[in-house]
């Protein structure tokens, strides 16, 4: 099977970059049926029919238009998620239908950011309507004036997609069910979301341990919580400053490392400084992903917190559970199966499963987050259950090679579906833009003859 593959790759410094490329590792084997073009944002690959890649099967994007019409792909894969990283596959999505892996249930963020950046206002308010015809009047021009804040997740701007797609994969079950709500008539399925093997307890070693922690100035008594990923307020970063803050203040050496770049939260110096947290708060910047076991190596704790929620499952979570490592959540509706201990309670959720996280609620989130934290610092006995618990889970159902058997099984699927036919997309996904060819032909004083309808 002839597979294109649409997706930021590394270096990109993106979760979903890493992502594709640890289960593309696995698929692209010609031995197993398949080969694999990857199509990306950036300009590297063939100029042009008769030039050679760069590298033997990673394109710019540009050159999927001749290299489909050459020699048809059997399905196209597009790698969607609420992010610039994400900008260009949407030329292509609906143009040219194939299987959607949507890794966030709203891309409103970044589809308005990206229409709007590049001048195209009207586009943005008839995508939007199409989209969601039931919002109210006018509520389009809060992003075309330029505002922001959790308001955008009330309208996914995935409608069109979602239709125009030979098939939707998600990582969770009660998403899928949420989107054939919906959307009636989706094609939808679920595969299970898995991390490499090399983070588990295996590959950290205590020199990884040491190293790390002796480069952040962090006594080896001391208790380390790590949070992976962009560092954003949707991370949840100011209450846990505040609960890392409180549980100082009794007495105890509890450090936070934040492995990630900060860009997308300038005012964190501020947040640090305002909570006393100068020689307690560790900032990383970007990290390589070969270095990620190193930091996970010198974390006691995981703290993988969400809000407000695209839907998304968190990879930085499951290598916390591949790694051994005992970790926090916050209690979301998605998340309801997963067997976890609450904070508020310490009840576990699922009486007849071992929790595999501390669980907290948002409604008493920072008093819950300094109670999983103190729990965590005090309770040897507590992070061995949480962390021998969330291991077996991850082996048994969040490995790479679980998802890369599940990705077989849903793109052989796709490939023998037909396209849906829509009917009054946005004007802007139908129009082929002959008009702009005429104009600079007839600019450049050259008569071209376009074929009849």
């Amino acid at each position: 099977m002839r597979l294109a593959w649409f997706s930021p790759l590394p270096p990109d410094t993106s979760g979903i970059a890493a992502y594709s490329a640890d289960v593309l590792e696995i698929l692209d084997n010609p031995n197993h049926g398949y080969s694999i073009d990857r199509f990306v944002d950036r300009p590297m690959g063939s100029a042009g029919p008769g030039s050679e890649p760069a590298h033997r099967s990673i394109f710019n994007a540009h050159d999927f238009v001749w290299k489909q019409q050459r020699a048809p792909y059997d399905l196209i894969v597009y790698q969607l998620g609420n992010a610039r990283w994400h900008d260009y596959m949407w030329a292509y999505m609906l143009a040219y239908p194939g299987l959607v892996v949507l890794h966030d249930i709203r891309v409103h963020h970044a589809r308005a950011r990206s229409l709007l950046k590049q001048g195209r206002p009207d586009d943005y308010r008839r995508e939007f309507r199409y989209d969601h015809p039931d919002a109210p009047p006018g509520v389009e021009e809060y992003a075309v004036e330029g505002l922001s804040g959790s308001i955008y997740y009330f309208w996914s701007m995935l409608p069109a997609v979602l239709r125009t797609a030979r098939l939707v994969v998600v990582h969770n079950a009660r998403v899928a069910a949420d989107l054939r709500e919906e959307t009636p008539g989706l094609r939808v399925d679920t595969i299970r979301m898995g991390v490499p093997a090399s983070l588990t307890r295996e590959a950290l070693t205590s020199d990884g341990r040491e190293a790390v922690r002796r480069g952040l100035h962090i006594r080896d008594a001391a208790t380390v919580f790590v949070a992976f990923g962009h560092v954003t307020l949707e991370k949840r970063i100011e209450p846990i400053l505040q609960a890392l803050a409180a549980l100082v203040a009794t007495g105890a050496d509890a450090h936070l490392v934040l492995v990630g770049q900060a860009t997308g939260l300038p005012s964190l110096p501020a947040l640090i400084d305002r909570q006393g947290l100068a020689h307690r708060v560790h900032v990383t910047g970007y990290v390589e992903d070969d270095r990620v076991a190193a930091y996970l190596a010198a974390a006691d704790a995981c703290l993988c917190l969400r809000w407000p929620t695209a839907g998304e499952t968190s990879a930085s979570w499951l290598r916390g559970l591949a790694a051994a490592r005992p970790t926090v959540v916050t209690r979301l509706a998605h998340l309801a199966d997963v067997p976890t201990l609450d904070a508020t309670t310490w009840r576990p959720s699922h009486a007849s499963q071992a929790p595999v996280a501390i669980s907290v609620d948002l409604l008493d989130e920072e008093a819950g987050l300094f109670r999983a934290m103190s729990a965590l610092v005090s309770d040897g006995e507590l992070r061995s259950g949480l962390s021998r618990a969330g291991h077996e889970l991850w082996s048994r159902e969040h490995t790479i090679e679980l998802m890369a058997e599940d990705y077989r099984r849903v793109m052989r699927d796709a490939a023998t579906l037909p396209a849906p036919r829509v009917e009054g997309l946005p004007s802007h996904f139908t129009a082929d833009y002959s008009w702009l060819v005429r104009r600079i032909s007839e600019e450049a004083g050259v008569d071209i003859a376009f074929p009849g309808p």
